[in-house]
């Protein structure tokens, strides 16, 4: 399984807020740390917003934040909004499936139970777990309090 390079730049933008807590950040600041355009992170900011885990103000005083506390983020919501429209398989897809074996391969069964568990790990993932205590992580990003960051 290939994580798309919108999920990354996701789960990148959410451990910036978390480390960046009780201040709204810009997307400038993010870009060099997490190794985006602004115009990628804008796209990915935006789905953010709409699906909850950003809280993003607009204007001269403007940025973004995470919309919940980083412990009530959890890891595999994210990864299911970005990952869902991007099929594992050609047998997956919708349209375009040309696969001769679909109605018959087993192989189908066993990538989407192992998507599945991949999913289910990720689902005892919070924000917080992967940034709380993580001096390697705020050294690249920046300022760290963890007092489960909100």
């Amino acid at each position: 399984m290939r994580v798309t390079k919108r999920t990354n730049i996701a789960i990148r933008i959410l451990m910036f807020c978390a480390v960046n807590p009780g201040r709204l950040v810009t997307k400038s600041e993010i870009a060099g740390p997490c190794n985006a355009s602004e115009n990628h992170l804008a796209q990915v900011i935006n789905r953010l917003g709409q699906h909850g885990f950003l809280h993003t103000q607009r204007g001269r005083n403007g940025g973004l934040k995470l919309a919940r506390p980083a412990r009530e983020i959890n890891i595999g919501d994210v990864f299911r909004e970005f990952e869902s429209e991007v099929p594992l398989a050609e047998c997956f897809a919708d349209a375009d499936n040309s696969c001769p074996l679909k109605d018959a391969c087993r192989l189908r069964i066993a990538i989407q139970d192992a998507a599945e568990a991949f999913y289910a790990h990720l689902d005892g993932v919070t924000l917080d777990a992967l940034v709380c205590d993580n001096a390697p992580l705020e050294a690249i990003l920046g300022t760290f309090h963890c007092a489960h960051a909100g």
